[in-house]
């Protein structure tokens, strides 16, 4: 499902792709799938202050975090959309995304 909208009150996150935006959804089991892949959310967070982000990070995030994951979705296909719409248009959803995730939502 694409075209979805962020509800900011839950902590969702919109990130707009060509294909249409996708929700971007940090429950507590999505981080926990993120961080046991990329590490800890703390060091995530200080690095993504201090600008050193790295596509893996954002790629486990992201994914762990999808939202409306579509049926027979793979994360190949979903990193290529990524990567298709430029890197520049990542770093401030990532960084939506782990403000939302240390701040909570309702």
């Amino acid at each position: 499902m694409t075209g979805a909208r962020a509800n900011p009150l839950r902590g969702e996150v919109a990130l707009p792709l060509k294909g249409g935006a996708r929700l971007l959804r940090p429950t507590f089991g999505a981080l926990v799938a993120a961080e046991s892949e990329a590490g800890s959310l703390f060091r995530l967070l200080d690095r993504a202050a201090a600008g050193d982000v790295r596509m893996a990070d954002i790629g486990a995030v992201f994914w762990h975090c999808l939202g409306d994951r579509t049926d027979g979705e793979t994360r190949e296909t979903f990193e290529a959309a990524l990567l298709g719409d430029g890197l520049g248009l990542l770093l401030p959803v990532y960084r939506a995304v782990l403000a939302a995730a240390f701040r909570g939502g309702g």
